[in-house]
């Protein structure tokens, strides 16, 4: 199974990113607020993937740029009803921590905003998912993160320098990188932000 992919990003569509991944391009099913906040083809991309199977149409992956929308599509599809479409749906409109507010508010005009998504199944959904984390940070009912209760996640720096490895950078040079662009952009920099600002460092 397919978690991670890292590499360059060939095209988009309305629907799906072709990603370059050491020359074998993986196509990659994302949901509107995912693709709009892709970088530009060419670019350096790391996405959190979810791979699953149909008998229709085989493995199919689809990716996400956070860890909380990865964890939170798979959780909406534990609601009797909701399949990867309406998934991805909900979180166009509702990313994670909105998602974890509108059900604590047992808000379902929120929910029934995403495309394809009727009152009857935006109901099930604040049903279903009352008092479940939403999102691997454990977003609580109130919209706040729960205190964990499993090990620590992997940082955005560590998962950047496993990127910059995966394009062929030494480790050294790549926690180099990886350490000078953190510096230079901040606590709050993406994986995608500290890998970009490696490969312009080096020239790539």
């Amino acid at each position: 199974m397919i978690g991670r992919l890292a590499g360059r990003i060939l095209e988009t569509t309305e629907e799906e990113a072709l990603i370059d991944v050491g020359g074998v391009g993986w196509v990659v099913r994302c949901g509107a607020r995912t693709l709009s906040r892709l970088p530009a083809a060419g670019e350096a991309v790391v996405l959190r993937v979810e791979t699953q199977w149909s008998e229709s149409a085989g493995p199919r992956l689809y990716g996400f740029l956070d860890a909380d929308d990865r964890a939170a599509f798979v959780l909406l599809q534990s609601v009797q009803g909701v399949g990867p479409k309406a998934a991805l749906a909900v979180l166009d409109v509702l990313p994670p921590a909105a998602l974890a507010e509108a059900v604590a508010r047992e808000d379902r005009a929120q929910v029934g905003r995403a495309s394809g998504v009727g009152p009857k199944l935006a109901q099930r959904i604040l049903v279903e998912l009352k008092g479940k984390p939403i999102g691997s940070a454990g977003f609580s009912a109130a919209g706040t993160a729960a205190a964990p209760s499993g090990p620590a996640p992997v940082s955005a720096a560590g998962e950047a320098v496993a990127a910059l490895m995966g394009l062929g950078v030494a480790e050294t040079q790549a926690r180099r990188l990886v350490e000078q662009a953190a510096a230079a952009l901040g606590p709050e920099a993406s994986v995608s932000d500290l890998v970009r600002a490696g490969l312009k460092e080096m020239g790539r």
